[in-house]
């Protein structure tokens, strides 16, 4: 299976989710390792069936967990593949080994990597295909990797093709949508975020020559449109702005979106026509809440104000602000989440908003931030290892079973493709309830006459638990 005399023994990656999109996480490991002369066997059980001869011929298989849905379904495919292969060496490496390296090494699997795990994990490779005694304990779960490194381009020969992910609809068609990452972790320390206990406040770019022809390869591919994946694509607006001028003076009909903090959208604003000339179509931000509370105790650097100015800054620009939000926090009031279905509404924002955003909890993974929050007393529960997230409980039961209703809504409303409107009035109508109130009568005519605005097909939220849907799913392959 590689150059370098290793034999017949079988390299086996696995993504489980990437929201929606091809997965970097196969892409980028595969081409180090094909750099160091192996080759390997993929699986995106996305959207491939679970192979059992895959699963049986690997002596190694890494599964890629950037997000949290990702581990809940990678755990599922790493007890597959024991049951199969007992002695296959399972390794879970991205954002989420490093924060739940404690229970993954407790059987699930054999090693974890963190960080900027590429170059590790072909060192690890290298030892299982080679003598299993010089894993240099790998096992034992050590610090994330904060080194740099230097990256080949992602190697997407071999994945699923691109129709097979989510595509962009926009003025009316749907178009073939790439990915690529052009800066990893984040100078921020936004408490919620599962970044910042890995990452440190620390980012890491990918070289422009890189990004470029990755976005080369996806164009010829059939790509028309490409998402930055990044974090945060303003952390380095200089080194984001150079390969955006230059995406767009090869490939001028070429449209992107990205994600940035509203502080970096307002600090920058400056950059924003120009990012639309450059072919932006939206730009997706984690609001997370409008309430000032919710805010602070996030430490998202941005108040309800920055939120309606960045609106206004990107619509005058021509730029869609798709926000995202944690409807459900041990700090939302019931007054905070109507707040927000009626700035939705009052601003004729309902196509502009997901209806998966407003079923989202707080997730309390191992390592967060949160758990120092002095209050963490009133609210903060035991740590459900097999979750891989601590239990919380609001001081307001209501809010609890408010949550319950609108995630079976929403996931009801997505499983007969109900229109967004409908989809909105019914949440906008149980959060009334919960107060004890019927909601009041709103203008639903205004939102209709605008135009949907651009939006990816995948609209699940990479910090969102799993469907059930999304486990039965897997349960069939």
């Amino acid at each position: 299976m590689n150059e370098q005399g290793h034999g017949a023994k079988s390299i086996l990656l696995v993504s489980c989710y990437e929201l929606g999109h091809q997965p970097v996480g196969l892409a980028m490991p595969l081409a180090f390792l094909q750099r160091a002369g192996f080759t390997a066997e993929t699986m995106d059980m996305s959207v491939e069936e679970f192979d059992p001869a895959k699963a049986k011929r690997a002596v190694f298989a890494g599964i890629s967990v950037p997000m949290h849905t990702a581990l809940r379904l990678g755990v599922q495919v790493a007890r597959e593949i024991r049951k199969l292969n007992s002695e296959c060496h399972i390794c879970f490496y991205g954002l989420y080994a490093s924060l739940n390296a404690d229970y993954l090494l407790k059987g699930v699997a054999d090693s974890i990597i963190g960080g900027e795990y590429e170059e590790e994990l072909v060192e690890l490779v290298k030892a299982v295909c080679g003598d299993a005694n010089q894993k240099r304990g790998f096992e034992a779960g050590a610090r994330p990797v904060l080194a740099r490194l230097s990256f080949p381009v992602p190697e997407r020969s071999q994945l699923v093709s691109l129709d097979s992910y989510a595509k962009l609809e926009h003025q009316g068609e749907q178009r073939l949508a790439g990915y690529v990452e052009a800066s990893r972790g984040c100078l921020h320390l936004c408490t919620h975020c599962p970044i910042p206990p890995v990452y440190e406040g620390r980012f890491f770019v990918v070289p422009e020559q890189v990004v470029l022809e990755d976005i080369r390869r996806q164009v010829a591919s059939g790509a028309r449109h490409i998402t930055f994946g990044d974090p945060d694509f303003l952390n380095g607006p200089g080194h984001s702005l150079s390969i955006a001028r230059a995406v767009h003076e090869e490939f001028p009909e070429l449209t992107f979106d990205f994600t940035a903090k509203i502080e970096h959208i307002l600090k920058h604003r400056g950059f924003m026509p120009e990012l639309a000339r450059l072919g932006c179509v939206f730009v997706v931000s984690a609001v997370e809440s409008l309430s000032e509370t919710v805010l602070d105790r996030l430490q998202k650097g941005h108040t309800r104000d920055d939120v309606s100015e960045a609106f206004e800054l990107l619509s005058a620009a021509g730029i869609t602000l798709r926000p995202s939000f944690v409807s459900f926090t041990p700090w939302t009031t019931i007054d905070d989440f109507i707040d927000v279905t009626e700035f939705v509404d009052s601003r004729n924002l309902i196509h502009y908003v997901d209806p998966v955003q407003y079923s989202i909890r707080l997730l309390v993974p191992p390592g967060s931030l949160l758990l120092a929050s002095p209050d963490a007393g009133r609210w903060l529960g035991p740590l459900v290892q097999e979750s891989f997230t601590y239990e919380w409980t609001h001081p307001d039961r209501r809010m609890d079973e408010l949550q319950r209703r609108v995630t079976v809504l929403v996931e009801q409303a997505a499983n007969v493709g109900e229109d967004a409107v409908s989809t909105f009035d019914r949440i906008r109508g149980v959060a009334y309830a919960a107060k004890g109130e019927a909601a009041p009568e709103r203008k639903r005519e205004t939102n209709s006459l605008r135009p949907r605005p651009p939006r990816l097909t995948e609209a699940w939220f990479c910090c969102a638990e799993p469907t059930r849907e999304q486990f039965v799913t897997l349960g069939r392959k």
